[in-house]
């Protein structure tokens, strides 16, 4: 009887490790804020706000982190009696986790100060690394239309390629979410506003680096 205990509690401990081996670190449920794995297919025609919003939605549900109100990092100017709307408004206030749990701020201020937003932090839903600047396919340009303090970009012509239903001319301010660019300089640096785009289509999009591709935050 004695040796059969001893055998239990031997193995006690590995059946705990096992279990501890087999449970993923994270749940998928628990990821707030990531950078779309693609573009919805029209370049920065994203069907507005609303469009991209139900596109956050929809590649958030697909890896089981639905049911939360996502929303896309992306400002709008004022247009046909509406006011403009602010990225830095319309996300909620933090914290945001990415797919591994990793915090990347804690507030809208920290966000859009000191927040911990980079290449290896901006994964997509799936928990997978955009490439950026030094990789074969370079698409660190990533929407927002904004500028640094997350309000809409005020700078002369179009910023948001029409509110986000262009896919021709016009042009959108980009950010470089791996932080990097030709030079050392503030926007080259910058996560949300780094210089605007050539156009509003794909080829216009991939010409300077990037893929159409835009950040969601969970605002609730």
């Amino acid at each position: 009887m004695q040796l059969r205990i001893q055998r239990a509690v031997l193995l006690l401990p590995m059946a705990v490790l096992g279990v501890s081996l087999s449970t993923p670190a994270v749940s998928q449920n628990a990821m707030s804020f990531f950078l779309t794995s693609a573009n919805p297919g029209q370049g920065a025609d994203l069907g507005g706000l609303a469009g991209a919003d139900a596109y956050c939605e929809k590649l958030a549900a697909a890896v089981n982190a639905g049911g939360k109100n996502w929303r896309a990092y992306l400002s709008a100017t004022a247009s046909g009696g509406s006011p403009a709307v602010n990225a830095r408004d319309r996300i909620g206030r933090g914290p945001w986790h990415n797919a591994k749990g990793a915090l990347v701020a804690a507030s809208v201020d920290e966000l859009h100060g000191t927040n911990m937003l980079n290449k290896q932090t901006a994964l997509t839903e799936k928990g997978e690394v955009i490439s950026g600047r030094g990789d074969p396919v370079n698409m660190h340009d990533i929407l927002t239309g904004t500028a640094p303090d997350g309000r809409v970009a005020m700078a002369s012509g179009d910023t948001t390629c029409g509110n986000w239903s262009q896919s021709g001319a016009g042009s959108a301010v980009v950010g470089h979410h791996d932080r990097m660019g030709l030079d050392d300089s503030a926007p080259a640096k910058s996560w949300n506003a780094s210089h605007g785009t050539r156009g509003c289509g794909m080829d216009a999009l991939k010409a300077t680096g990037g893929a159409g591709l835009f950040y969601c935050f969970a605002a609730n």
